[in-house]
């Protein structure tokens, strides 16, 4: 019986690729995926170089951390904004500083005013710009003491933005705000019955990056915004002057 001398085939044979050539086509796609991964990465970590103070002061904001009361825009739930009848009053005193570099005055206009926690209420604070230049300043918060500050939102402030003021104009600052009811149910908090908030203005200067922010060392800013007793790093453009560094 005559047999075949040839060697069989596969079907599927040419369609597949040498194994040589799939290596390399594995290790392309991976090294595609790892500078896309990396480029991600870098681009990541430089936007938050330039947002870390920023973004540590929108946490600080959110959460209370370091005396920094809760601020909003008006979104509230209806139900935070209840008072509770029966509760004790909280008395809530006024504070202004302003840094010497900034020739304004800057005044609360009431001493203090009392509080039902869920309970909003109303102040204001005086601005006068006594020099001949139109100045931008900025204002920074704290409130004391600090175990109150999740509970002490703003529902509205002067101190959201950055406020202009022309050569010798003066102007009544708003201040929206409310003590949340949950201060209740916080034992930490039963004893409080007198809290400071404190407001400190800045001259406004631009930043490398074009953002406006105080115009004060940052051991002043961080001692108005309630951090003083924590160790801050340095700004990402006193890290890459430093020798060794690039």
């Amino acid at each position: 019986m005559a047999t075949n001398s040839h060697p069989r085939i596969p079907l599927n044979a040419k369609s597949r690729s040498p194994p040589y050539a799939s290596r390399q086509s594995l290790y392309a796609a991976r090294n595609r995926n790892m500078l896309m991964y990396s480029s991600a990465v870098i681009i990541f970590a430089v936007g938050v170089t330039y947002a870390a103070v920023p973004l540590y002061r929108m946490f600080c904001a959110a959460t209370g951390f370091a005396g920094t009361p809760n601020v909003g825009t008006g979104r509230f739930e209806p139900a935070r904004l209840v008072p509770v009848d029966g509760a004790r009053r909280i008395k809530v005193h006024f504070n202004a500083d302003r840094a010497e570099a900034l020739p304004w005055a800057f005044t609360p206009q009431q001493k203090f005013v009392t509080v039902l926690p869920g309970e909003t209420s109303l102040a204001f604070y005086k601005a006068k710009n006594e020099s001949k230049k139109d100045i931008i300043g900025i204002a920074t918060y704290n409130v004391t003491p600090d175990r109150i500050a999740p509970y002490f939102s703003k529902v509205e402030c002067f101190c959201f933005e950055e406020q202009k003021l022309l050569a010798g104009e003066e102007v009544d600052m708003p201040l929206l705000f409310f003590i949340d009811k949950d201060i209740l149910d916080d034992p930490a908090c039963r004893g409080i019955d007198d809290v400071v908030l404190s407001y400190t203005f800045f001259r406004a200067r631009r930043n490398a990056q074009g953002h406006l922010e105080p115009d004060a060392s940052d051991k002043d800013v961080q001692n108005s915004l309630g951090f003083g007793d924590y160790e801050m790093a340095p700004r990402a453009e006193i890290r890459n002057a430093q020798p060794g560094k690039s």
